[in-house]
């Protein structure tokens, strides 16, 4: 039974349980006074704190946010040991540290903030959810530890390899879009991984994922893949992103039952009967194939639609259904 509490200086002190100071200098920024202790969920959001600072009296605390702050240092969180989510997103933090005494943890935040090493985890052995996405990291380490994370999300980073992901036997979603990553690799262990995403990054070869078996989407747009393979082994997969990329057949999708969404576009397809490849996944929904060289065909939505007839979207637009059948234009 959380109840969000949010510092508004247009409310009376009665009715709030956080009052923050707010100087006469509009432009110093404000500090926490005052903190009912029987809170259970508290949000900063957009403060313009610069501490963390003043929480010792929170002795039912569940889930703390601080997102949109000047925080430079993450402190004094020591007494609560009760805390299991915090939110420390889109602050000014250079490092990982002072986490030792959170051992309820289960949602840690620390995406848009200034961080270049993952550290200072041992003891958030209950860890589920980890965020440490638009940083400054260089190294997936020190998280093989965390058994229970079933989320880790470091897109948007400066990482060049996967690796030391060994022992995150339960991870579910794993996203490191974004990054420099030039292989695929070091995923064999992650047989519960459900969700794969490397957009972005510089790879050139899909490879290494055999033991993804349920494997349910793969997001790899905006890379360097010139071929569709090594997803033989992914027969669950219903969402298939390989847009922006330097592709130049469909092929090697036939097995692929479940699929449901399939992204092609900005690619290299300009041979139509590769389309025809298609034709066994009979579960397709939606096709985007704009921006490749067929696409420049003035009958492109026309055949592609009498080829997959069964289709509810092409690229960005629905297809119009017909006689309560099939989706035609």
């Amino acid at each position: 039974m959380f109840s969000p509490i949010i510092p508004d200086e247009d409310k009376s002190e009665s009715s709030v349980d956080i009052k923050v100071e707010n100087e006469k200098d509009s432009e110093e920024p404000d500090k926490i006074l005052i903190i009912d202790p029987d809170s259970e969920e508290l949000d900063f959001n957009h403060a313009r704190l610069t501490k963390l600072e003043n929480l010792e009296p929170l002795t039912q605390i569940r889930r703390l946010c601080f997102t949109w702050n000047l925080i430079k240092k993450i402190e004094n969180l020591d007494t609560l040991t009760t805390l299991v989510e915090l939110e420390l997103r889109d602050n000014q933090i250079t490092t990982i540290e002072n986490l030792d005494a959170l051992q309820n943890l289960k949602f840690l935040d620390l995406s848009f903030n200034r961080i270049k090493k993952i550290e200072g985890l041992d003891n958030l052995l209950n860890l589920q959810r980890l965020y440490i996405s638009s940083n400054k990291v260089l190294k997936i380490e020190n998280i093989s530890h965390l058994v229970n994370l079933t989320t880790l999300e470091l897109g948007d980073n400066k990482i060049r390899e996967i690796e030391n992901l060994e022992g995150l036997e339960k991870l579910t979603y794993l996203y490191l879009g974004k990054n420099k990553i030039t292989k695929i690799q070091n995923l064999e262990s992650l047989k519960d991984l459900e969700l794969l995403s490397l957009q972005s990054n510089r790879i050139t070869t899909i490879e290494n994922i055999e033991e993804l078996k349920k494997l349910n989407e793969l997001y790899l747009s905006e890379n360097g893949i010139t071929c569709i393979e090594g997803i033989e082994n992914c027969l669950g997969l219903t969402t298939l992103d390989l847009a922006n990329n330097k592709i130049k057949k469909i092929q090697n999708m036939s097995h692929l039952e479940s699929l449901e969404e399939f992204w092609m576009n900005n690619n290299e397809i300009e041979d139509w009967s590769t389309l025809e490849n298609l034709t066994a996944n009979k579960k397709l929904q939606t096709v985007y194939l704009e921006q490749n060289p067929i696409a420049k065909d003035s009958n492109y939505r026309r055949k592609i639609i009498l080829l997959l007839p069964w289709l509810e979207q092409l690229d960005a637009t629905l297809c119009k259904r017909k006689s309560g059948q099939q989706w035609r234009e």
